[in-house]
């Protein structure tokens, strides 16, 4: 009975986060889309996204990676321990750190942007890097503008308020469609630069506002070195750093790898990743996000109830990642066709990019299961694991980049991803049982068969749909979507169907939470 509060609660929070985060994600798609329209696959769009990819590393590793991991699990069990005041009170001095810290990355990175740019990109030619170097100057104040909302999106989260932290991105999403459609007569790569500063700080103003109307107003306090739970903040926070550092170094080697290919496949690469990222983020981050504070207040010496809890939580987002990954390598043409092909982007950057898609999505339960082990490692305290996790990832992502693209160019650099990311979710499982001192068993026999048999039904009907009735590829846009809509819909039904018919567990806690759901929704009422 605990189990099922637990695991419905888990998923209650997972589904509140979803529903933000899908309006984001699509408006996200909707971003690339227009962006793919009016730049197509190019070398200066290259310059701006190896741009982009340092200034959005500095701020994961800082803003939204380290920090989460270290100040979420402490700023949880304070707020259970000690009340709001106590917990507002740490999470305040731990801005003023920030702050000061990401004021640092921000003048280093400035000044070291033509070796970075080097670094990331060594097969530039000149004129382009000196185009990315001053395009990564331009972008790397964004860091500041998201610290103080990656901060807020930890607290939210600990409070249990996902769904605003869910939306903020999408007012960010909006700024930067809303700017690129005003200026696209006159776009260039600097119109995205614009629109990528004023879209994080919509974002950032949306999550400290509701963070202030939560009890929670973020603002910087003198730092307290006496503070038990701040020093333990930080401790944590310099190992989760350096592993993390470890982890974004993935789309750096991709990036790296990919400038001495043919021109445009970093963007390819781009565009098949942010496809990626809608099943990634509307269901993994969703359930990694809700995972974290649920995680940090079980006791430590309960390994029983933690191990129960991360298996389920492993299963359940197997259940709901492994329909969309097989369902994007059976449709990986289509999607990129009617999402991106239109104005500058042609034949080759749709081939390219659907190849590039299918790969990646063999390896989204992988990247599923490491993102829910991480946090997991996290919620432990395990600094040392997080660190060998990653860099195993790091180190297996170039091998196999550089041993792959060699015969299969950018398909190569996707699949080594996926496999890089599969290999560590194993490895960190592993880990985490080693310290839980039980197996985690996430692949019973009787569970496993059970999935295999569904997923195979599921991807072999869906198969027979899509070849059956054939894209229609010259038709009209509106015939077009209704011919992906209907595939959508066919789909959902169909693993629905089976999955009720096998009677997998996973819906009982969906029942679970949506009557947890209900019942709040009528507590409100009154």
């Amino acid at each position: 009975m605990v189990e099922n509060s637990h695991m419905s609660g888990m998923v209650n929070r997972a589904f509140r986060m979803m529903a933000g985060t899908m309006t984001s994600r699509i408006l996200g798609l909707l971003r690339e889309v227009l962006t793919a329209s009016f730049f197509g696959a190019t070398r200066s769009l290259d310059a701006f996204y190896v741009s982009y990819t340092l200034a959005n590393l500095s701020r994961q590793l800082l803003a939204e990676g380290a920090l989460s991991a270290s100040f979420v699990p402490v700023f949880s069990r304070v707020l259970k321990r000690d009340g709001h005041a106590a917990a507002r009170n740490l999470a305040r001095q731990v801005l003023a750190i920030l702050l000061v810290v990401c004021a640092l990355v921000v003048g280093l990175g400035m000044l070291g942007s033509p070796l970075l740019v080097r670094l990331i990109a060594p097969g530039f030619e000149p004129e382009q890097t000196r185009l990315a170097v001053t395009l990564t100057r331009a972008l790397f104040p964004f860091l500041l503008l998201v610290s103080v909302g990656a901060l807020a999106m930890g607290v939210l989260n600990s409070i249990g308020s996902f769904f605003v932290p869910a939306i903020a991105p999408a007012a960010s999403n909006l700024a930067f469609i809303a700017i690129l459609i005003a200026f696209h007569r006159t776009a260039s790569v600097w119109t995205l630069v614009a629109a990528v500063l004023v879209g994080g700080a919509c974002s950032t103003a949306i999550q400290w506002s509701w963070s202030a109307r939560m009890r929670h107003m973020l603002i910087p306090a003198r730092p307290d070195t006496g503070n038990a739970e701040l020093r333990e903040t930080l401790r944590l926070f310099v190992p989760y750093a350096a592993g993390l550092s470890l982890n974004q170094i993935n789309p750096v080697v991709s990036r790296m790898l990919g400038s001495f290919l043919e021109g445009g496949v970093i963007s390819v690469l781009n565009y098949a990743d942010r496809i990626i990222q809608l099943p990634l983020g509307l269901f993994v981050i969703a359930i990694s996000q809700a995972v974290l504070p649920m995680l940090s207040r079980i006791d430590r010496d309960d390994t029983e109830g933690f191990q129960t809890f991360i298996r389920d939580a492993l299963r359940f987002n197997l259940f709901v990642v492994l329909p969309a990954s097989l369902a994007l390598v059976v449709t990986a043409g289509p999607v990129v066709h009617i999402l991106l092909v239109r104005g500058a982007f042609g034949d080759w950057a749709w081939g390219a990019t659907a190849g590039a898609l299918a790969c990646y999505a063999i390896g989204l339960p992988g990247m599923a299961c490491n993102t829910v082990v991480m946090r997991a490692l996290y919620a432990r305290g395990m600094p040392r694991a997080a660190v060998t996790v990653t860099l195993f990832t790091v180190c297996c992502n170039l091998a196999l980049g550089v041993l792959l693209m060699r015969t299969w160019s950018y398909r190569g650099l996707a699949i080594g991803t996926s496999c890089a990311f599969t290999g560590a979710a194993f490895l960190g499982a592993t880990l985490l049982a080693r310290d839980l001192g039980r197996r985690l068993e996430i692949f019973r026999t009787a569970w496993l068969a059970r999935q295999l048999v569904c997923c195979a039904l599921f991807t072999s009907g869906l198969y027979f749909v899509v070849h059956d009735v054939p894209y229609p590829l010259a038709a009209p846009f509106s015939h077009r979507a209704i011919w992906m809509l209907a595939v959508v819909a066919i789909g959902m039904l169909l693993y629905v169907a089976i999955t009720t018919l096998a009677r997998c567990p996973e819906w009982r806690w969906i029942a679970d939470a949506l009557g947890r759901q209900n019942k709040k929704d009528e507590t409100t009422e009154r």
